[in-house]
C-alpha cells in the first residue's frame, strides 16, 4: 500500500485508490454508527478526513486513543465525500497508533491560542494551522529564492558565520570566545589578551556576508549568499531578532540602476512563485490574519515600483500636513513611519528610494559625483517599510580608503577588501534582504518571532 502525502491526495486523489497516510490527529468526532478523525501531516493547511467504522479491528480501543496530537498511520480506500468543503475522504481499514497524547495535558486542545502562548511551546506550535501555514510559505520562499538566482547563473556561496570584521560598522555584534569567562587572561595594561583566545584576535558572529560575497563576485561575477546572520541589538520589538537569515546577491560589472532592476525582479518573482505554490495558505492568511495579503501580493507582482531620489522623497514628505513623530530633514535617515507613508499614502505602491546622504550610509557605498550622496537604494513596502537595502560598492581604491578612515575604522583591518580594488577592480553592486521580514510581509504576521521556527531574542534562546 503506497504512502501518500495529504496535500497530494487533496489535490489529485481519486475515489477507488487504496492509500496509506501518516500524521497527527487534529480532531475527533464520534457518532452512533461511525466516527471521524481529521489527520494532518503538515503538507497542507487542510487535513484529510478519515472515516472509522465499528467493523475496524479493536474499534473501541483505537477510538479511545485517537485524541488530538496522537500520531498515526492509517490505510484504506479513498471515497467520495458527502461533507461540505471536501472532495474526498479516507475509509479506514487499518489504523496503527505510534504515540498517544493525553488530552488532559496536551497543550493544543483548543482551536485557537494566542501567538504569545504558542511561542512558549515552540516545540509544538508548528502543528497549528497558522504556524504550519507560515512555515510552508517560508519553505516555498526559500525554494523560490534559489530558483530565481540559479536560473540566472548565480553561484550560491557559503560565507563564514565567525568573522573579525564588522560589515555595517554598527558595533552590535555577538562575540565569540573560547575563554573561561571566570578567568579571562589580561595584558599588562589590564585589557583582554586576545592573543590567547582560540582565533588569536577578537571574533564575532557575522552581521552580513556581503564583504565575503564581494570577494567571490570578483571571481565568479554573479553570486549570492543565503544564511544566518546575527545582531546584538538589545531590542524586544516585533521587528527584531538576534538571529535571522539574510539573502545577499553580489553582481560584478553592475551599477545602481542594474541593482534596482535585479531587486525589483527578485521580489516579483518570489511572490509569484510562492502564491502559485501555496494558494490555500495565502487564502488562510487573507481570511484569518490580514485581509490585504492577496491585494499586497497582486501589487508586488503586477505594478511597477515607484523610483525616487532621497532628496525628492524628503521634499514629498515635507509637503504633507501629516504630523510625524520623527523629523523629516535632509541628512537624516528615513524612519519606518516615513517609509510607510511614502508607500501607503504618497505613492500607494512599493517605492525604491536612492542616492542617500553619505554620512548616514556604510563606508563601502560608492560616492556619487556630487560628493554628498552615495549610490545606495532601499526598497520600501507597505506595512513594513524597508525590505531590501543595497548599493553600488565603491570600487575606487583611494576613495574607499578615505571612507574607511572617515568612519573611524582601521584600514589595516580591511587590507584584503582593499586588495580587491588593487587587483582587477570592477564596478559592482548588491543588496540584502532580511528573509524573516519578507515572510512577515508576505503572510501579514504581526510579529517577526512568529515567522521563524525558533526565535532568538534578548533573554530568550529556548530549544
Amino acid at each position: 500500500m503506497e504512502t501518500r502525502r495529504i496535500i497530494e491526495l487533496l489535490r489529485q486523489g481519486q475515489p477507488g485508490e487504496t492509500v496509506h497516510v501518516q500524521g497527527w490527529v487534529r480532531t475527533k468526532r464520534e457518532l452512533k454508527d461511525f466516527s471521524f478523525v481529521e489527520v494532518n501531516d503538515g503538507s497542507a493547511l487542510q487535513g484529510l478526513q478519515v472515516v472509522l467504522n465499528p467493523a475496524l479491528p479493536d474499534y473501541d480501543q483505537v477510538l479511545k486513543l485517537l485524541n488530538t496530537g496522537t500520531s498515526v498511520s492509517i490505510g484504506g480506500e479513498i471515497v467520495a465525500s458527502e461533507g461540505k468543503n471536501q472532495r474526498i475522504e479516507l475509509q479506514a481499514s487499518r489504523v496503527q497508533i505510534w504515540g498517544t497524547a493525553d488530552p488532559q495535558t496536551y497543550p493544543l486542545q483548543k482551536k485557537r491560542h494566542s501567538f504569545e502562548f504558542l511561542r512558549s511551546i515552540a516545540h509544538l506550535r508548528s502543528r497549528t494551522n497558522t504556524l504550519g501555514a507560515v512555515f510552508r510559505v517560508r519553505n516555498a520562499c526559500s525554494a523560490a529564492i534559489h530558483q530565481f538566482f540559479q536560473e540566472r547563473g548565480f553561484l550560491w556561496i557559503h560565507t563564514p558565520i565567525i568573522t573579525t570584521s564588522d560589515c555595517e560598522g554598527a558595533g552590535e555584534q555577538l562575540a565569540v570566545t573560547h575563554f573561561d569567562l571566570q578567568q579571562v587572561p589580561l595584558t599588562d595594561d589590564q585589557s583582554v589578551d586576545y592573543s590567547q583566545d582560540f582565533f588569536g584576535k577578537p571574533t564575532y558572529l557575522t552581521v552580513s556576508g556581503q564583504l565575503e560575497a564581494e570577494i567571490m563576485a570578483s571571481a565568479f561575477c554573479n553570486v549570492y549568499t543565503f544564511g544566518p546572520t546575527f545582531r546584538a541589538e538589545n531590542s524586544n520589538t516585533s521587528r527584531h531578532l538576534a538571529e535571522f537569515w539574510m539573502v545577499e546577491p553580489e553582481v560584478a560589472f553592475c551599477d545602481l540602476s542594474g541593482d534596482m532592476d535585479l531587486a525589483e525582479a527578485f521580489l516579483k518573482s518570489i511572490f509569484q512563485a510562492v502564491l502559485e505554490r501555496c494558494p490555500e495558505d495565502f487564502e488562510f492568511f487573507n481570511q484569518r490574519i490580514d485581509s490585504s495579503v492577496l491585494t499586497t501580493a497582486d501589487t508586488i507582482i503586477n505594478r511597477e515600483f515607484e523610483r525616487m531620489a532621497y532628496t525628492d522623497a524628503i521634499t514629498q514628505l515635507q509637503k504633507t500636513s501629516h504630523k510625524f513623530k520623527f523629523p523629516v530633514e535632509w541628512g537624516l535617515d528615513l524612519q519606518s513611519e516615513h517609509e510607510r507613508y511614502l508607500c501607503e499614502e504618497i505613492c500607494k505602491k512599493p517605492v525604491i528610494v536612492s542616492n542617500y546622504p553619505k554620512q548616514i550610509k556604510a563606508f563601502y557605498m560608492r560616492i556619487n559625483d556630487d560628493a554628498k550622496t552615495v549610490a545606495a537604494m532601499d526598497i520600501l513596502v507597505p506595512k513594513i517599510g524597508e525590505i531590501i537595502g543595497g548599493s553600488q560598492r565603491e570600487e575606487r581604491l583611494d576613495l574607499l580608503e578615505q571612507r574607511i578612515q572617515a568612519q573611524g575604522l582601521s584600514v589595516e583591518d580591511y587590507w584584503w577588501y582593499l586588495d580587491l580594488r588593487r587587483y582587477g577592480t570592477v564596478p559592482h553592486a548588491g543588496f540584502g534582504l532580511g528573509f524573516e521580514r519578507l515572510v512577515q510581509f508576505m503572510t501579514g504576521m504581526a510579529n517577526i518571532r512568529d515567522v521563524i521556527p525558533f526565535p532568538r531574542t534578548p533573554l530568550s534562546a529556548e530549544f
